[in-house]
């Protein structure tokens, strides 16, 4: 499934990811998947949303300087082996994993991951 993911671009200071989640928890923004990577002078959280359009709205608002991307996600089985089967899939269709990430739903019987690829519809169509 194909969802929108908002990546935010920080400074690499004390309390920075705290504001970032204060103002989505201020306007009700849900967050539902949470990631970050960093370098020495900035960093990028990469977040889901429950409101996209909301949540971009009041980053912006607020002076942040964000993009708004294309990622899958994937509902991976939640056994031994089971990242192992989805990977091969993908290294045996030559798609390019740029990123990954996972994220908690709360059924113990899938694992869901967020893929940015560079192939999306063919990571579609093979899983």
């Amino acid at each position: 499934m194909t969802v929108k993911q908002i990546s935010v671009f920080l400074e690499n200071r004390y309390g920075q990811l705290h504001e970032i989640t204060n103002i989505l928890a201020e306007a009700g923004v849900d967050l539902k998947a949470l990631n970050i990577a960093e370098t020495t002078d900035y960093g990028i959280v990469r977040i889901l949303v429950d409101d996209v359009p909301k949540a971009t709205d009041v980053l912006i608002g607020a002076g942040c300087v964000i993009s708004v991307n294309p990622v899958q996600v994937i509902a991976v089985p939640n056994k031994s082996g089971g990242l192992n089967e989805v990977l091969g899939k993908i290294a045996e269709a030559n798609i390019d994993i740029e990123y990954m990430y996972s994220t908690v739903d709360g059924k113990d019987d899938v694992a869901k991951l967020v893929f940015k690829v560079d192939k999306p519809e063919e990571l579609e169509k093979i899983l």
